[in-house]
């Protein structure tokens, strides 16, 4: 039989779990710090890439840039267009996948390291530890009266919050308008339309989902906890307690001591030996407390830890990739969309053309008993530098071009070029036959394109 719970755990669970918005106890060990290792190198990406430049065709501009208005997307050297978005798509179905290899192999990983909630959510807290102490004092001062202390806290914190929540915000809208041009216009109140709702809305929501909601998030609003569960299998890895050794509780027969650390530690509050939780996101901090509190009493460690169904059922951790399908196939539909976007990249035409026929005539007889027919060529230049292209054609005897053969196009140009081209009357051929159109940069010998079409003779 379980012994009553006491009144003094009652009471802190009461205060960590019951009054108002969750005040986690800091807790220091290896997740802690893979976690902050995280924040650390996530927010270095994301507020230091887009103060990159970048040299081309002799001028320097933003290593990363949307461009929406122009409908360009800049990546270093890489250069694209409304007409890759199959590559967008690619790379959408790939970290789609990875989530879900991950979720597969150890739970909601993602959320409890690298979501962006759960990275602004622990800058806010920091900051709000800071500035008004521990999570008791927190508790104390949220529960205790207005006071011109507390007024001074409160607004200290939420005026670095909202400091935190602009400069987020300037920075998401300067990965589409380059930030360089972008912050004299904030300072000056002179953005644009779309700048300026861009950057209230997003100030408004980091400060939001941050500051205020955080891990009602993740407890309420997320809807990938809702269905991560059809991506579990007996030997995924979640953060789990080992019932069989920890029962009963605070007596030397189990191994917990029902301290209650585990939930006081917890962000979104539950406790984990209750069982696998919507809310958990599997963020390793109960492993961190409880260990801690393990060395205390001399107790093995990982009474708390990433475990399977499989293991804790005594059954032996998961072998590698045995009796895992559906990690397996996560695996290779990974390296297939890998492999599949490496493809299309390294193959990828910087040009494209669309040959359509005149709908007008079939064809012409000229005097000299040439026959001709006429086309639209809708050719698009999908490179960052303008290029002097040649246009040819072939498919039998005497194919030519009349008029022009050469012509210029600029960066992300869509060049609607009328082009007639000539045969000798045939006296093997008739009908329609096919032909091929094919134009190629002057400059650039991989810069070349093909594309079929048909010719009529008599």
């Amino acid at each position: 039989m379980h012994k009553p719970v006491s009144k003094i755990r009652e009471a802190k669970l009461e205060l960590y779990r019951k009054k108002g918005k969750i005040h986690a106890k800091a807790v220091e060990g290896r997740f802690n710090t893979l976690r902050w290792a995280m924040v650390w190198f996530t927010q270095v990406v994301f507020y230091g890439a887009c103060w990159l430049s970048w040299e081309s065709n002799g001028t320097q501009r933003q290593a990363i840039l949307f461009d929406i208005a122009h409908e360009k997307l800049y990546l270093f050297d890489l250069v694209l267009w409304p007409q890759d978005a199959l590559l967008l798509a690619l790379v959408l179905i790939f970290a789609a996948t990875a989530l879900f290899f991950v979720t597969a192999l150890a739970g909601r990983l993602f959320c409890g390291f690298a979501c962006p909630q759960t990275i602004y959510t622990m800058i806010f807290v920091w900051i709000e530890s800071k500035v008004e102490g521990d999570h008791l004092a927190r508790l104390r001062l949220d529960q205790g009266p207005m006071s011109g202390q507390k007024l001074l806290l409160k607004t200290t914190k939420h005026g670095l919050w909202m400091l935190i929540a602009i400069w987020t915000a300037i920075t998401f809208v300067g990965y589409f308008t380059p930030i360089r041009e972008l912050l004299p216009t904030v300072f000056s109140f002179e953005t644009g339309p779309w700048e300026a709702f861009w950057l209230l809305f997003y100030t408004t929501f980091t400060y939001v989902q941050a500051g205020l909601a955080r891990e009602a998030v993740c407890q309420h609003m997320c809807p990938y906890s809702r269905f991560q569960g059809v991506m579990f299998d007996p030997t995924t890895a979640n953060v789990s307690y080992d019932r069989q050794r920890g029962e009963p509780r605070s007596s030397r027969a189990g191994d917990c001591i029902d301290c209650g650390i585990c939930v006081q530690v917890c962000p979104t509050g539950i406790d984990i030996r209750d069982g696998l939780q919507l809310a958990c996101t599997n963020c390793g901090l109960c492993i961190d407390a409880c260990d801690q509190v393990m060395a205390k009493i001399d107790a093995p460690s990982s009474l708390i830890r990433f475990a399977s169904e499989q293991e804790l059922a005594g059954r032996g951790a998961p072998q590698a990739w045995k009796s895992r399908p559906r990690v397996v196939l996560y695996a290779a539909l990974l390296l297939i969309f890998a492999g599949f976007f490496v493809l299309t990249v390294s193959f990828r035409s910087l040009v494209l053309v669309d040959v359509l026929r005149d709908r007008g005539a079939l064809l012409r007889e000229t005097a000299d008993g040439h026959i001709e027919n006429s086309y639209t060529l809708k050719l698009m230049n999908l490179d960052h530098l303008a290029h002097e292209y040649r246009l040819s054609v072939r498919g039998f005897p005497g194919l030519e071009i009349i008029g022009q053969k050469d012509f210029v196009a600029d960066p992300g140009s869509i060049q609607s070029l009328l082009i007639t081209v000539s045969a000798p009357a045939q006296g093997t051929l008739s009908g329609i036959q096919p032909i091929y159109f094919a134009i190629h940069a002057k400059d650039d010998t991989a810069n070349r394109i093909e594309e079929k079409s048909t010719f009529a003779l008599k």
